[in-house]
This record gives C-alpha cells, structure tokens and sequence, in this order.
C-alpha cells in the first residue's frame, strides 16, 4: 500500500482496508454486485461495508448498484466482448426466441415456458432455442414435455465462442427472464451486438445493459412478459426501432471506453 499511487478494489475488501487507514493510499471500489442482497436482511457485515464505501471513491456497474450503496458513486457499465460478438453477413434471423443463461430457478426459464403456452391464445407458437445448462436441466426439460412444447423448444446444451455468436444471429429476441434483481447482464450486451432485441426483466441492473434496444418487465410477473412477447411478436416495426438504437448504445459498453473511463477515476482519485 504505501508505495502505490491508489488502490483498486473489485469489489470492498475489509482486510486491506485496514492497511489503507495506515498509509492513506487512495482508495477506488468497483462494486459489481450487491453488498447486501435484495430481499436479505442487514447484517452487521454488510452494514459495516456500507459505511467504509463512504471513504472510498466508488464505482457502479449499474444506476441500481449505485443506489444501493446510499452514497455517490461513477457509474461505468460493464464491457462487453467487442471483438467477438458482433452482426454477421449472410445470416438468416429466421428464429423467434433464443435463452441464454444457466439452466437455474434465478434465471427464470420457467417463467418463459409458461409465457409460451400463454401466446397460443393469440394464436403464436414461436420457436425457443435454449442456450445454457444447469442443475435445473432436468426439470426444465420435464417442463418443456408437460407444457407439450417439444416441437417449439431446442435445448442445445453450451455454447462458446463463434458457436454461440452463430446462433444468437439466427434469432430475432433474446429473452433474459430472471427472478433476481441481476446487478448489470452482459449477455444483454451480447445479444443486442449480435442483433437481437432483449427482453429482460426490470429490477436491478439489467435494464440498464437493456437500455433502448428492447423492453423490460417486472421480476417474476408471467402475464408481464406474455404482454412484451405479444408486442414483439406481432410487430416487425418495433423490432426495427430496438435495432436501430444498438449501435449507438453499445458504444458505452466498448472495452477501450470503459478502460478510458477507469483510468479517468482512477487518475482523480490519484490527484
């Protein structure tokens, strides 16, 4: 601590705190999940965290983190891999749906599957590709058969790399469904550069790497994202307006004007 010009915490570090208060250094704390989670009660853990943010210059990946902390914080949202997800030429977008997460009840799949069977009354019977895996495969699966969408959901296990940025190109929406308030989302980032619109539930951070490249509703609210998916659905002119904002909303989530960012606050807290 005492020969550097500041610190970087990802995320608070009480132990090295203790070394901070000895020799001064500048003290920066990225905070990219909650201190105290939604929904949990305080403890006198969290509540000690809560206070040592206020001697530190703090940054938000998201506007909900940077209220959670009930002190001012810089908001820089999370990168994304820039040099991999991306639009490809020669694709055909002739898929509905694509999930892409871990198969596990916080992400909400469930929600979504239910959400299908809810579109027959309207007469859609989109296709859903389902990207992940998890302790919930199973059960999802089951699922899938008792709802008797099996001729409307893949489940294609994991995917990395070109693999998956291939397949999020064959897909219209991208849906993020999750129960838990997620702190940011970058898969919404992944999706939108590879152009697809984005679902994804309100609370928390997720509607922020959502922005203005698709729509939001409440956590856990079945009848909620049934309304968002018939909107899509029946309207190819409000997927064109999502996907003319992407280009000008992921120039934030770069990874050189995020590093830019950092440097920025680091540099002040320097000084």
């Amino acid at each position: 601590m005492r020969w550097c010009d500041v610190c970087l915490q990802n995320g608070i570090i009480l132990k090295q705190f203790l070394a901070i208060l000895t020799t001064r250094t500048p003290l920066v704390i990225r905070h990219q999940t909650w201190i105290q989670h939604p929904g949990v009660p305080a403890t006198q853990l969290t509540r000690l965290k809560l206070y040592v943010v206020r001697f530190a210059t703090s940054i938000a990946i998201s506007q909900s983190i940077a209220e959670h902390l009930r002190h001012p914080s810089v908001i820089i949202p999370n990168p994304y891999r820039d040099n991999l997800f991306r639009c490809l030429p020669n694709i055909p977008r002739n898929k509905e749906l694509v999930f892409l997460g871990r198969l596990v009840s916080d992400k909400g799949l469930d929600l979504l599957l239910n959400a299908m069977t809810s579109l027959r009354a309207y007469g859609l019977y989109p296709k859903l590709t389902v990207i992940g895996s998890g302790e919930s495969d199973v059960g999802l699966r089951q699922q899938t058969k008792n709802l008797q969408l099996e001729n409307q959901v893949t489940f294609v296990g994991s995917k990395i790399g070109y693999d998956l940025v291939h397949l999020l190109n064959e897909h219209q929406i991208l849906v993020v469904p999750s129960r838990w308030k997620e702190p940011f989302g970058v898969v919404a980032l992944e999706g939108i550069a590879c152009g697809c619109v984005v679902v994804g539930s309100s609370g928390g951070g997720l509607k922020d790497a959502i922005g203005d490249c698709g729509s939001t509703f409440p956590n856990g609210d079945e009848d909620a994202l049934t309304e968002a998916l018939l909107e899509l659905l029946t309207q190819p002119e409000l997927l064109a307006h999502y996907r003319a904002n992407a280009s000008s909303h992921l120039l934030r989530h770069q990874k050189t004007a995020v590093a830019k960012a950092y440097l920025q606050v680091l540099e002040k807290a320097r000084r």
